[in-house]
């Protein structure tokens, strides 16, 4: 009892300021108030405490321009605004794994109310220092062949998944969520379909996955201030993981929806369209969100090294991958994994483009065998891609090169071990075993890969052991929850 007056005393706001509506204008709101309270970022309740939402997104002369985050149905001017430092901040806890929650942290599974963890956290956090952050050293494998084999990633890499309309995007990233060698994961669902976030939950990412998950959802049908928090949100509880040492996978799907919601909020606060209506506080925001993923700060030697390995969708306009927000997260970003409609529509998934994909710490993370295997496969696949159509008009001579000849003979093989069955889960060692039989190549154990940085490797071993105590510590306090 006394600690959770403790605690109800600590959430007491220390100042409370008022304001009150004095024009409506769709879900665009023009309040007056102190000027205390009027910050860019401040939260506020509209008609009393426990009215509809709205966030101050900008100025009209001394007026507040609010965005409603709520349905704001009854609203009048002359209603009075309660400014909530409260919504600005956040209290993850621990008690969150195998939740869905949504942008201000509330249940939206049906189930009991979320207990609030001692840490206040900002929503918008800004990404730790860049001298002071940790270095990617770790290989991760993340369970699908395709991208074990030809796009390998590290713990604490930041990568996009780029995809059009109905390619099979959600379906990875279920895959990744079951199969990655994370500690957990978390998952943003941003303007996500209504009926697809239970399929989702449910059917996609199933009990197991959803045992180490925690997943904000936020509707296509919500707000854009909602949509654009539970992005900040996603990367928030990512950091309450993270700083207590676990390895985190944040799936963010899509950042896309994230950069539409922000097209509103800007075009809404009176900012000029530039490219495809695109606002340019979209391009400012960009990285300050994906930013936030990656190595935490380094920690002294011993002590659990956090991370939080990034994995964003984007959803491609057209089909475009050159289009604004597209070309932006690309730049940004430590790699890009590639879908294709083509390639789905003859029934391969997932349907990765390998030959398209990229991770830029490739070069760090293979072997110097599996370098050489991934190196041959690309090889092929790329001679027969060159070839393909002559080869079924049947204007292709079987005879005229060798090479091609090797390369339409084995293509076929290669395709069957890209096909992976959504609930099959491919060790990395096993990917590169089958591609070197495929390639009649020999393979040897690998060993330590030279190229890692001696500290890091020194930071993931010292580390390790006080992972696993923490993660005991965690199954402890969820058992007795």
């Amino acid at each position: 009892m006394l600690q959770q007056a403790i605690k109800d005393i600590k959430s007491l706001e220390k100042q409370l300021f008022e304001g009150r509506v004095v024009a409506i204008e769709g879900l665009r709101i023009e309040a007056t108030g102190p000027a205390e309270a009027l910050r860019l970022g401040a939260y506020a309740r509209f008609g009393g405490k426990d009215g509809p939402r709205g966030e101050l997104v900008g100025f009209e002369g001394e007026r507040a321009v609010f965005l409603a985050c709520d349905d704001v149905e009854g609203l009048r001017p002359g209603a009075s605004v309660c400014f909530s430092a409260a919504d600005a901040v956040v209290r993850v806890s621990n008690s969150w794994l195998g939740r869905v929650v949504d942008a201000f942290g509330a249940p939206v599974d049906g189930g009991s109310s979320l207990s609030e963890g001692s840490i206040s956290r900002q929503i918008k956090a800004l990404p730790p220092p860049a001298h002071s952050r940790a270095r990617v050293s770790e290989p991760m494998s993340l369970g699908v062949r395709a991208l074990d084999g030809f796009a390998p990633c590290a713990v604490g890499q930041r990568m996009g998944l780029f995809a059009g309309s109905g390619v099979g995007k959600s379906t990875l990233m279920s895959m990744l969520a079951r199969n990655a060698q994370a500690d957990i994961v978390v998952i943003g669902l941003i303007g996500e379909r209504g009926r697809e976030v239970r399929e989702f939950v449910e059917d996609t990412l199933g009990p197991e996955g959803l045992a180490r998950s925690v997943i904000i959802s936020a509707t296509s049908d919500e707000a854009a201030p909602r949509r654009r928090r539970a992005a900040w949100m996603t990367m928030s509880v990512a950091e309450h993981f993270r700083d207590q040492g676990f390895k985190v996978l944040c799936l963010l799907d899509s950042v896309t929806r994230f950069a539409m919601a922000q097209r509103e909020i800007g075009l809404a606060a009176g900012e000029p369209p530039t490219t495809k209506g695109y606002t340019p506080s979209v391009f400012a925001e960009l990285p300050k969100l994906l930013e936030r993923a990656g190595p935490g700060q380094i920690v002294p030697a011993g002590q659990p090294q956090g991370q939080i390995t990034g994995l964003f969708t984007v959803l491609v306009d057209g089909d475009d991958h050159n289009e604004p927000v597209a070309d932006a997260v690309r730049g940004i970003l430590d790699g890009h994994i590639v879908m294709d409609r083509k390639i789905a529509e003859r029934g391969r998934y997932p349907a990765i483009d390998v030959l398209k994909s990229l991770s830029r710490l490739a070069s760090h993370l293979y072997s110097p065998e599996t370098a050489e295997i991934a190196r041959q496969a690309r090889k092929m696949m790329s001679l027969y891609s060159d070839m393909e159509e002559l080869v079924r008009i049947g204007a292709y001579v079987r005879g005229a090169d060798p090479e091609v000849d090797r390369a339409v003979q084995l293509s076929p093989e290669i395709e069957k071990i890209l096909t992976q069955h959504v609930g099959d889960n491919a060790p990395a060692e096993e990917t590169f075993e089958m591609l070197a039989q495929v390639l009649g190549m020999g393979i040897e154990q690998p060993e330590p890969n030279p190229h890692i940085h001696a500290a890091g490797a020194a930071m993931a071993a010292q580390g390790g052991e006080r992972r696993s105590e923490n993660r005991a510590s965690l199954a402890r306090q969820l058992s007795g929850n």
